[in-house]
């Protein structure tokens, strides 16, 4: 995410934290050196002008508190700095005793619809009972998308494809939902371009048939600081209650996006890191920042551990742990470190850690974890429960049936062992200790 903004942000710390001397030239270069990397992610001269005076000011004027170096106080001037620039902190709770309607806003491609289920997800997973209502009347497809994207979940998708006044969709969708006690209702509106104003005025239409509690504007990450100029239009239609950036995952521009996101006074409350349905994460400037300069962000791990814990098959962790696990276990393990995602980006959520792990070796890892479980995936049930009665003739079956060399079956082999062995030589000490540093403060 941001990669090059987050490169030049490090490289910036690493050079300041160097110094042999801190005098002024230092400190002005580093500011240069944070310039450009904002500058670089598309963030607007006026705003990185005014960051970068304050945090150059500060740096030659404050004096450190007891106990903290010069150098380490210019980091967390930097990083009280960039956390101001992106915002203030904001929470999503909705009421549970009462149904709130989200109105989801935000032009054609911005990834909205997605984001509506990704939100219905996230949100149905923290116990609220959710309903969506599709008023997309002008995208083929919208409605269907909508539904195979939160079948999986058991979210219920309210739509009607040969109507064709959005107003009366979501009056009735609301209707239907309110007979069911959703507590929350997510409305996903057609994209809009911000001179379309027959479609704002459709949107206007909506927000006064249903009465919506929260606008929530989707904005796409690659448009970088247009997102200014983007949510001050929509919010004249409609009074914007919130941000959602998306597409930040591969953007070298959605640095720009967030800090003008954050210069409209809306709050921006998710930012979407990746495709999966569970890709959307709750914005923390703060966070943010601190893993952009490779701080880290530990509160983001144990959420993500929490949420994990909270699904985990209790008999199979007690078999892992135990050094019982079986090949199934071992499936379901590669199915729960997927679920977090990458490995890249759970390395980069552990403080100092990002720094010292070969990226290279971890994308290899997981292209070898990709492949253990396409392998397993050809393995009966009997071979999955009981691997010792593997023989040459099931393996060459397995190689062939998964598509892949022999060797690649029988190294999972050695590493499923060797895993096994561990686990049962600490009797799950190891995994309890991991968890345990997770979860201290």
């Amino acid at each position: 995410m941001l990669d090059r903004m987050k490169e030049g942000l490090q490289n910036a710390v690493k050079r300041i934290l160097g110094a042999a001397v801190l005098d002024e030239e230092a400190v002005k270069e580093f500011v240069r050196d944070v310039q450009r990397s904002l500058l670089q992610a598309d963030v607007n001269v006026n705003i990185v002008m005014e960051a970068s005076s304050k945090i150059e000011k500060r740096a030659m004027s404050e004096t450190p508190p007891p106990g903290l170096s010069r150098k380490d106080h210019i980091v967390k001037i930097l990083y009280e700095e960039l956390s101001g620039l992106l915002g203030t902190e904001g929470n999503f709770d909705l009421p549970v005793d009462r149904t709130t309607l989200i109105l989801m806003i935000g032009i054609q491609g911005s990834g909205k619809t997605t984001v509506s289920a990704k939100l219905a997800r996230h949100l149905h997973r923290r116990g609220y009972r959710v309903g969506i209502i599709c008023t997309d009347t002008f995208r083929p497809g919208a409605l269907t998308q909508l539904r195979m994207l939160c079948e999986p979940f058991k979210i219920e998708v309210f739509g009607q494809e040969h109507n064709k006044d959005a107003a009366e969709i979501a009056g009735q969708g609301l209707e239907h939902f309110g007979s069911l006690g959703k507590n929350v209702v997510i409305i996903d509106t057609a994209g809009r371009h911000k001179e379309e104003k027959g479609l704002l005025e459709e949107m206007q239409g909506i927000s006064r048939r249903v009465s919506s509690d929260r606008a929530v504007l989707v904005v796409d990450g690659t448009i970088g600081q247009q997102c200014y100029s983007q949510a001050k239009a929509f919010h004249s239609a409609v009074p914007v209650g919130g941000i959602i950036i998306t597409k930040l995952d591969g953007s070298a521009r959605g640095g720009g996006a967030l800090a003008a996101a954050a210069a409209t006074g809306s709050r921006i409350f998710f930012i979407g890191t990746g495709e999966r349905i569970d890709d959307l994460e709750q914005f923390s400037p703060t966070r943010f920042v601190g893993r952009l300069l490779g701080l880290g962000d530990i509160n983001a791990l144990l959420e993500h551990a929490r949420e994990l814990e909270d699904e985990a098959d209790e008999k199979k962790l007690q078999r892992i742990m135990s050094g019982k696990m079986t090949i199934e276990d071992m499936y379901y393990q590669l199915e729960q470190v997927k679920k977090m995602g990458s490995l890249r980006k759970i390395m980069e959520l552990i403080p100092g850690i990002s720094s010292m792990v070969d990226t290279d070796k971890l994308e290899g890892l997981e292209d070898k974890m990709t492949l253990w479980k396409i392998i397993i995936q050809s393995m009966t049930k009997e071979e999955k429960t009981d691997p010792d009665i593997l023989s040459s003739s099931r393996i060459r079956r397995i190689s062939r049936g998964s598509g892949n060399m022999e060797k690649a079956v029988k190294e999972m082999m050695i590493n499923y062992r060797q895993s096994k062995q561990v686990m049962k030589a600490s009797k799950g000490r190891a995994l309890k200790q991991i968890m345990k540093k997770l979860s201290a403060p």
